[in-house]
């Protein structure tokens, strides 16, 4: 067996969730075509889809992250070219004014007007649509994603989506059958596939259709107010369409193969695959992920701006651990906020230290061969991100040299300069710890118990060498627990948390103090049994 068949057999073998779903295309695409492997055919597509009604959250930035992971094992197993669509639904009428924007008032004048006919708030580019459009497209190009970017503006106003609309107006009563019924009375009374844009406002309208017409490719429809009769185009951009059917008519006009989506949409991916089944089209395989919540347990959404955006992240963490948050669970209800940036960066460490030792059967099921299209990086640092914060949190750090002084005395290999990763990785943790950490600080005085295991903690290390390990301090710690008979020992190192660095949580004190340094160390618990810390913290 070759290295490389040896390696599609691993691949087949593994059951990391991008593999599984690779397998899954492959086979909708070898049932549709036998002949796959052709180079001359076209490439299978891979779709995500954003309606810019609000900023980029990380949800936008999590579906094409996760495409792109079924996108890249696909093509380690079968070698076909393949294309990835990031399609924006920027022709959308603007339904809400979003909480976290400027310009709030102007905003409202333009409500059902498409995205791309509404002022950008920004003042930066010519509508909000292009605004949201070209934030998005700046984080994933940051992140090297290999993607086409398409607009629904410029798709409908080009004629490249009439044929597929005249399939639209061909099928209308059977498309009508299929979503009467998922509505309400109200609006199963005027509903149609077709949006009409008005000619006088330009807006987007709901509106009751009287007539379609086949050979001309029009509708008529009732006016508001005036129940005046007006006949449209539905081509080039005259009409968009109600957004079920215009998902479906995307899959068809574009040959979409692959797209996935979260689970509130779960009925609409049922009924659009419907509809593409009479336009003639075979439903894209798919995959349901679990929702993001916020830190309140709420689902995020882009008008309310309640989830974190992509800056936020990247304001205090790497492009690889929310790479990983993304990998990890997709079919898990999530909590997306602050607090979970530096345990995804420790995580990611930790797999990637982890795949550099595993054999060749394990490492496709490592998150880090699909973070890094199977060729992860090699650097692993000997100080973790939890690390570096609390020595920030114990040193008050305002700028990279305290840290750094600290730093190269427990690891002298690494010097300030030398290694631009651990340099950013120091930078991220300075930004989280003065403006997550610091405002949040809140030190308390010592129970008397905690006292007198602070006091033994203080003796051990007067008499320990320079040269004791982080195992060795962590180890008594724990032995000092056990003998001021502790009936939970997380108890006591929580203790030490809340005494000496001021917050409920904390790192290995084997490895911070080592980090730390002895005489340091001896000198915050001091502090910590005189009361002075509790004055400390300057917000």
């Amino acid at each position: 067996m070759t290295i490389d068949s040896q390696m599609k057999y691993i691949a087949e073998q593994s059951n990391s969730w991008p593999f599984v779903e690779a397998k899954k295309l492959r086979d909708r695409i070898t049932k549709l075509n036998p002949s796959i492997g052709d180079i001359n055919e076209k490439p299978v597509l891979f779709e995500t889809g954003y309606g810019p009604s609000g900023l980029p959250h990380i949800g936008t930035f999590g579906e094409v992250a996760r495409t792109a992971m079924v996108q890249n094992a696909f093509n380690y197993l079968t070698g076909k070219k393949t294309k990835l669509i990031c399609f924006s639904d920027d022709m959308d009428g603007f339904r809400k004014v979003p909480e976290n924007v400027p310009n709030k008032l102007m905003l409202e004048k333009y409500i059902d007007k498409p995205l791309t006919s509404v002022p950008d708030p920004f003042e930066k580019y010519e509508s909000f649509g292009s605004h949201n459009n070209a934030r998005l497209i700046e984080f994933l190009d940051k992140f090297n994603f290999d993607y086409e970017f398409v607009s629904s503006t410029e798709y409908y106003k080009s004629g490249k989506f009439d044929f597929a609309l005249k399939k639209v107006l061909i099928h209308y009563d059977k498309i009508i059958k299929v979503i009467l019924p998922t509505l309400g009375q109200e609006r199963q009374s005027n509903y149609s596939p077709f949006l009409p844009l008005c000619p006088k406002t330009g807006k987007v309208l709901q509106v009751k259709v009287i007539e379609t017409n086949v050979e001309d490719q029009t509708i008529t429809y009732l006016s508001e107010g005036s129940n005046e009769l007006i006949t449209v185009s539905i081509l080039s951009g005259n009409c968009k369409l109600q957004w079920k059917c215009d998902w479906a008519m995307r899959w068809y006009a574009l040959g979409v193969d692959y797209e996935m989506s979260g689970k509130d949409l779960s009925e609409s991916v049922i009924l659009s695959s419907k509809i593409l089944n009479i336009l003639g089209g075979v439903p894209p395989t798919g995959f349901s992920y679990e929702l993001f919540l916020d830190g309140n347990g709420e689902k995020i959404s882009k008008s309310k701006g309640n989830g974190l955006s992509i800056e936020e992240w990247l304001r205090y963490g790497t492009q690889e651990s929310l790479s990983l948050f993304m990998y990890s669970n997709p079919k898990r209800a999530k909590r997306l906020f602050f607090d979970v940036i530096p345990k995804s960066i420790d995580e990611y460490f930790s797999h990637l230290k982890n795949y550099h030792n595993q054999e060749e059967m394990k490492k496709m099921d490592n998150p880090c061969w699909h973070i890094h299209n199977g060729k992860p990086l090699r650097e692993v640092f000997p100080v973790s991100f939890n690390l570096l914060l609390n020595l920030a949190s114990v040193c008050h750090a305002k700028n990279e040299n305290i840290l750094w002084e600290y730093i190269s005395n427990y690891v002298p290999e690494i010097n300030k300069g030398e290694n631009s990763e651990f340099d950013e990785l120091v930078k991220l943790a300075l930004n989280f710890f003065n403006e997550r950490v610091l405002p949040n600080k809140k030190y308390r005085k010592p129970k008397e118990i905690e006292k007198k295991g602070i006091k033994m903690l203080i003796e051990f290390l007067e008499n320990s060498k320079d040269d004791i390990s982080s195992e060795e301090i962590q180890n008594k710690i724990f032995s000092i627990g056990k003998e001021l008979k502790y009936e939970n020992l997380k108890d006591w190192f929580v203790g030490l948390y809340e005494t000496a660095l001021g917050q409920s949580n904390g790192p290995r004190m084997g490895g911070f103090i080592k980090l730390f340094g002895i005489k340091s160390t001896i000198s915050l618990l001091n502090k910590v049994l005189e009361g002075s810390l509790i004055f400390k913290v300057k917000r």
